[in-house]
């Protein structure tokens, strides 16, 4: 039996014989429930003579950094204020502190609680925190296994992932105007459409893409008409529809943003495109190039014809080669100081700014974001993912 070790004996207001637990479960590892990692956490307590007095709970949280994980804050704002008297901070196993792809990140947690009187008790583990030197090696290598487990994790996902969209499955995000989500089981056959903010319960199960109602299949047409052979602009096409009382997919009135989408998106001609952006182990937002993307085309039923999507594409294409490249990037910087943040979205509704799609077709998906950092050191420039 291991024993026991005390808090800090400088501090006296905590109680050796009090302690906190902390519980982690994520998504991607269920096995480790919240109620499982308690009552091997519980029966440590017993065994140690520690009477717990708060726990801290973090249900469905990634372990791959601390933004999003309320419990584990409170739980250090607790420690460090030791409004609750308790000197042990008790956790299932390393991997539930966290599996940060910097090993040094978890340490730095627990030597935070150490400093402030606390120490760290994992309760499933081999091994005996108490500072050793086997002890730390240990740890070390738990926490680099850790993080070695959602790199590895994250690959396989990433592979499984791309395999849906080349079957011509849907992997997250809004039908869209003019489109729904349908559900169907393993063989394929369809079981319920999805209304919006609805997902499927049952893992086997797959989303697809298919028409929706014909109003809405028909007025996609018509926008690509009015663009394409009647010359109309994205904002006089949103203005038209508004006059005639018809609202976008969320219910909402037409905006230039949203006929622009409508226009760019090649769901409308049955092609699933996936892997534009990633967000790989929690780090930063990456605009991929289009080479990185993952597709399949022809997987959905098309709403609009081939040759007038591409059309389409080619008046978006040709409308931001008038412009010289300074001029493009002064009316992104005027529209950074005139909203405060750049987003796809933000930039499609400008009147006086070209499109996201115009960006990306003059300077290349991941080189439009290059300048837009570029700009940021011009003009503290703050950027949005979308």
């Amino acid at each position: 039996m291991r024993s026991r070790k005390s808090a800090h004996s400088g501090n006296p207001h905590r109680d050796p014989g009090l302690a906190a637990a902390y519980v982690r479960m994520s998504t991607e590892h269920q096995q480790y429930s919240t109620e499982n990692q308690l009552d091997t956490i519980k029966l440590y307590a017993t065994a140690q003579s520690l009477e717990i007095v708060r726990v801290y709970t973090d249900a469905g949280k990634s372990g791959l950094r601390l933004e999003g994980r309320d419990a584990l804050i409170q739980l250090f704002s607790d420690v460090e204020s030791g409004a609750l008297g308790f000197s042990t901070v008790l956790v299932y196993d390393v991997s539930r502190w966290g599996r940060f792809q910097d090993p040094d990140l978890a340490a730095s947690f627990e030597v935070r609680c150490r400093q402030a009187g606390v120490s760290i008790h994992y309760c499933a583990e081999q091994f005996s925190n108490d500072g050793s030197p086997v002890s730390n090696i240990v740890k070390s290598l738990k926490r680099m296994m850790a993080g070695e487990y959602s790199r590895e994790l994250s690959v396989k996902v990433f592979a499984g992932q791309s395999r849906l969209i080349q079957l011509g499955y849907r992997q997250g995000g809004m039908a869209g105007y003019g489109l729904r989500r349908q559900l169907v089981d393993a063989a394929g056959n369809p079981k319920a459409e999805l209304a919006i903010g609805e997902h499927k319960s049952i893992q086997t199960d797959r989303v697809k893409l298919v028409p929706g109602p014909p109003v809405e299949v028909s007025t996609v047409n018509w926008i690509y008409q009015q663009f394409v052979e009647a010359g109309y602009s994205e904002i006089e096409i949103a203005q038209q529809l508004n006059s005639r009382g018809l609202q976008n997919d969320l219910a909402r009135q037409w905006t230039k943003g949203g006929v622009h989408q409508v226009l760019t998106n090649e769901k409308y001609i049955g092609n699933n495109v996936w892997n534009r952006s990633s967000f790989k182990l929690k780090k930063e937002h990456v605009r991929n190039d289009p080479e990185q993307w993952i597709r399949a085309d022809g997987v959905f039923p098309s709403l609009v014809d081939h040759v007038i999507f591409a059309a389409a594409q080619e008046i978006i294409q040709s409308r931001s080669y008038r412009m010289p490249d300074s001029e493009m990037l002064e009316r992104l910087k005027k529209l950074y100081e005139k909203a405060g943040y750049l987003s796809g979205m933000i930039i499609n509704e400008s009147d006086d700014c070209p499109s996201s799609t115009a960006y990306q077709y003059r300077f290349g998906e991941s080189s439009a974001y290059v300048l837009a950092h570029w700009l940021h050191s011009l003009t503290g420039l703050r950027l949005r993912h979308r």
